[in-house]
């Protein structure tokens, strides 16, 4: 996940933080649900760029082992 990526789940969330705290304050119920809906949208959003950075991290990781263990058959 990128640092735009990053920054814009992190403006979401604090944006619907803003949304539900309002809502609260002024009794709106739709402005507290749409700022309870902008926060769990930002951090799936998050979880799913952490879940994409683990799997380039794996894939990596897998050509390195495979690497490893072709160079020990290999004659030289």
């Amino acid at each position: 996940m990128g640092l735009e990526d990053k920054l814009n789940n992190a403006a979401t969330n604090h944006l619907g933080a803003a949304k539900e705290g309002a809502g609260k304050l002024t009794g709106n119920r739709e402005l507290e649900r749409e700022g309870q809906l902008d926060q769990a949208q930002a951090k799936l959003q998050e979880a799913g760029g952490n879940v994409l950075d683990a799997a380039k991290g794996v894939g990596s990781n897998l050509k390195d082992a495979a690497a490893k263990v072709t160079g020990g058959f290999r004659k030289e």
